[in-house]
């Protein structure tokens, strides 16, 4: 207590558990004016790109993951939108055979063999293309011997669908199988605190896991975000440190079964070093965790991102009363 004192001064927070079981005591943080994230709660990062020049030419050369990024809405619209198109094109070009080849009038003689048996109009052509597409086959409506451009037509219409079909179902398998609503589940606390563990001085949170799949290899990783200037006049608006969060000993790899309570010594090698809390309270700086992890059930790999403004984190001192070892986890202001 004496170094949480000697640290912050008088203007700190004390937040004590109780041992009878019934809950616990908190203070939590008093609510500042609301500021910028750079990561919003949800994960998302408040980042616009300008003065780039050619920005447009640069998605549309990368235009499968310029799909995949693309909200569900717009994704639908360009699936449904390209399929049609597709459709109404390669049936205007049956009926263009069989417009140039005479076969839309029906006034021939038996021994007259079309293109295209039994197409005498647009719609007989796009119910052609349809059939021939998807592999239908009704057998009313066939490809003859006696049409070469019809032959070549058909091969192409084989290959465009081909292409269409990998590239598009290809963007909305990749799309669907994302594990962003899985990011949903990964939960931080809303504040963190700055009390004494082990003897020395630590910002503390915590991160859980709700659902009963685990994350492999998870991992998590800490940034402090905040503006300064180097010696030569630079001034740098996003500088990023990063936070020691048990890089030396593997603290950061996480067996994340049960909510962790991750922390940082503050000690002579951390930025926070030579901050009061009152200073904490006015400078504009951020912190930025990373969780990083495989999905169990898919196998792909996923990151959330959270951010914790140091108006966020308190000061205090933590009482789980004698020989309380059930409180270990719920010791400081952190909810979920």
């Amino acid at each position: 207590m004496s170094a949480l004192r000697k640290k912050f001064g008088d203007d700190y927070q004390v937040v004590t558990t109780s041992s009878s079981g019934s809950g616990f005591n908190q203070h939590p943080p008093e609510k500042k004016r609301k500021r910028q994230r750079f990561v919003d709660k949800n994960g998302r990062c408040n980042v616009q790109h300008g003065n780039l020049g050619g920005e447009t030419s640069r998605y549309l050369s990368d235009l499968f993951t310029t799909l995949v990024d693309l909200k569900w809405r717009w994704n639908l619209f360009i699936f449904i939108l390209t399929y049609t198109v597709a459709w109404l094109f390669m049936a205007f070009m049956w009926w263009c055979i069989a417009y140039i080849r005479g076969d839309l009038n029906r006034v021939h003689n038996e021994k007259y063999t079309p293109c295209v048996a039994n197409v005498y109009n647009f719609p007989s052509a796009f119910l052609f293309f349809i059939e021939t597409e998807a592999t239908i086959g009704y057998g009313y409506r066939y490809i003859t011997d006696k049409c070469p451009e019809g032959i070549i037509l058909f091969l192409f219409q084989s290959i465009l669908g081909s292409i269409v079909d990998a590239f598009l179902i290809g963007c909305m398998f990749i799309k669907m199988s994302q594990p962003k609503k899985r990011a949903e589940t990964l939960m931080f606390s809303e504040h963190a605190v700055i009390s004494m563990r082990d003897g020395r001085l630590t910002l503390m949170f915590r991160v859980g896991n709700l659902r009963n799949s685990h994350m492999v290899s998870a991992q998590i990783r800490c940034k402090l975000l905040k503006s300064r200037q180097t010696p030569e006049g630079e001034f740098l608006p996003l500088d990023q440190l990063e936070l020691d969060v048990g890089f030396s000993t593997g603290a950061d790899q996480l067996f994340l079964v049960s909510p962790l309570t991750i922390c940082h010594v503050i000690d002579p090698k951390s930025p926070f070093y030579e901050l009061s809390q009152r200073s904490m309270q006015t400078e504009q700086f951020e912190i930025v965790v990373i969780l990083e992890g495989i999905v169990e059930t898919t196998g792909l790999p996923r990151w959330r991102p959270e951010s914790v403004f140091l108006h966020d984190v308190g000061a205090g001192v933590v009482n789980t009363g004698a020989g309380d070892v059930a409180w270990s986890l719920d010791v400081f202001v952190l909810y979920f």
